[in-house]
Formats: C-alpha cells, sequence, structure tokens
C-alpha cells in the first residue's frame, strides 16, 4: 500500500477512536515528517513510496538523522512512539507483516517537574486584568477557569454555555477521547462567568468568543496570557497548562488527596498525578532550606 493511502487509513481510525483533533494531528505531522525522510532515503518520490519499502535500518537511519538535528529525547520518543502506533495498524490490517520498529528502544527521557505559580504571582496575573472591558472581563473567565478548575486549555475553549450549571457551580467537560467528567467552579469562576454572559449580546453557544463573537481559540488564549503576563512584569512564561499544574499543586498543598486530584483534572492514570507530588516535596524542602536555620552551613 502507497504511504499516503496508509496514512488516510491510519488517520481515519484514530478519529474513530475520538481522539481530540490535537492529538490526530500531532501523529500526522510526525508521521509525515518520517514520510518524507524515508522517500529521500530510498530515493522516490513521496507519492511513490510504498510502506513495504520502509525496513528497521531507515527507522534507525530516522533515529539518528535527529539525535544529530539536536530534537530533544522527549521528541525522540514522541515520534517514535506515533511510528509504533502507526506499523502497530498496518500489521492489525495486515497491510505488512512486522513492524520496523518493534526492537527499537526509545531513549529514556525521565520526568522534569512542572512549573506552576505561586499564589501571589497569581494574583498579580489577575490583577493584570482590565475587568472594566468586556474583553478583559472574558480573561478573567479563562484564568479563572484554567486556574481554578484545573481544564486544558482545549477543553476551555470547548466549554458551551450549556454545559454550565452556575446555580450548582459546576461545568461539565469533555476531556481526551471525548470522555465526559464534571467539575465543580470556584465562586470566583461563577462571578467572572456570570458578569461575562450578562454583557454578552450574541446568540453563540460557545462560552468564550473573539472580537469576531466565533469561539475562541487555543492559539488565543496563549496569547492572552503572554499579555497578561507582560502586563504583570512577572518575568517568567506564563502557558495554559501552566496554571494547570498551579491548580493540582495549590489543591495538594491545601490537603487535598490524590485520588481527588486526578478526578479532578481527568488523569486515567494515578502515576500522571503522582508527579505534583514531587512538585510539592521540591518545594517543602526549598522552603525548608531557606527557613531552618541548621539547614545550610555558613
Amino acid at each position: 500500500m502507497l504511504a499516503d493511502r496508509a496514512l488516510d487509513s491510519f488517520n481515519s481510525s484514530l478519529l474513530a477512536k475520538n481522539l481530540s483533533e490535537l492529538t490526530v494531528t500531532a501523529y500526522q505531522t510526525d508521521l509525515l515528517q518520517f514520510i518524507s525522510f524515508a522517500a529521500h532515503e530510498l530515493g522516490v518520490e513521496i507519492e511513490n513510496l510504498d510502506v513495504k519499502m520502509i525496513d528497521k535500518y531507515i527507522v534507525r537511519n530516522y533515529l539518528s538523522w535527529m539525535t544529530d538535528n539536536n530534537l530533544s529525547r522527549k521528541s525522540i520518543a514522541r515520534k517514535l512512539a506515533s511510528l509504533r502506533s502507526f506499523f502497530r495498524f498496518l500489521c492489525q490490517e495486515g497491510i505488512i507483516n512486522q513492524s520496523p520498529v518493534q526492537k527499537l528502544v526509545s531513549p529514556k527521557t525521565g520526568r522534569t517537574l512542572p512549573r506552576f505559580l505561586f499564589k501571589e504571582h497569581l494574583d498579580k496575573l489577575l490583577q493584570a486584568i482590565d475587568t472594566s472591558t468586556k474583553i478583559g472581563i472574558r480573561d478573567q473567565v479563562i484564568v479563572e477557569l484554567l486556574y481554578g478548575s484545573g481544564l486544558r486549555v482545549s477543553e476551555l475553549v470547548n466549554i458551551d454555555i450549556e454545559d454550565l450549571d452556575l446555580e450548582n457551580g459546576l461545568v461539565r467537560i469533555y476531556g481526551k477521547g471525548r470522555k465526559e467528567r464534571i467539575v465543580p467552579l470556584t465562586d470566583y469562576a461563577c462571578q467572572a462567568v456570570k458578569k461575562y454572559l450578562e454583557i454578552r449580546d450574541d446568540s453563540e453557544q460557545a462560552l468564550l468568543l473573539n472580537y469576531k463573537n466565533t469561539r475562541l481559540s487555543v492559539r488565543s488564549v496563549r496569547r492572552i496570557l503572554d499579555k497578561l503576563e507582560k502586563k504583570a512584569n512577572l518575568h517568567q512564561h506564563i502557558y495554559p497548562h501552566m496554571l494547570r499544574h498551579t491548580f493540582a499543586t495549590h489543591l495538594l498543598d491545601g490537603g487535598a488527596d490524590l485520588r481527588t486530584v486526578q478526578e479532578l483534572l481527568g488523569h486515567k492514570k494515578l502515576s500522571s498525578t503522582q508527579i505534583y507530588t514531587h512538585l510539592t516535596r521540591a518545594k517543602l524542602r526549598d522552603v525548608y532550606m531557606n527557613s531552618h536555620p541548621r539547614a545550610k552551613r555558613k
């Protein structure tokens, strides 16, 4: 089977699993890069590349190429994971007999601690929002929901007004794989949302709108946080997932149990949530080292 047809079939299988649009796009980007590399290695045009022409030596050369181009271990591991899924699918469909990635070992990436905001920095970020304007009130909703409910940015922009239950302080969220969960809203978030809806003069179902009165995009949310970061003069990069990290860290610092945080974040595995316990331990150590008179030798 030609590689472009194989990619189309694989893409259809991903969509059938209800994976998010961002996940499907990431797979396609990784696989298109590899297909281009393989075609170049074999000296054929991309449209003439058959997946049966790809062997383990092509994959190994691709791994060397990524290393030579200084891709991070995390990026290399992700791209190899995409290849594994692709060739596993081809094997299951009987298109190829054996995966060329089968015996290839991914580089160990380790786990870096997620970055989060201290409460005083979060307060500065919120204070930088001009809530006397419609745009400012919307931006307040963005920050209050990302931090107050620990949402992924993709979950945030997909909220419809009908998903909100402001009377009971709840919002219905569709996470990865369209998995549904109900998440509580803070009083601050409820107030901000109510104020925003009161000044809206449209009939759109999306909660967050841009200046054209259409659904706000993930990229726009990132740009909004970039502007607030500069306005608040925080001297550190603020991105949407950082507010999710902050949500989890502050909950655990406040005494919440790990299972509850896992449920609120919509994590499938507890191990995904456990990294925040390491984060709180690191914070405790910093406080200890800076506070105890005998923690450091003079």
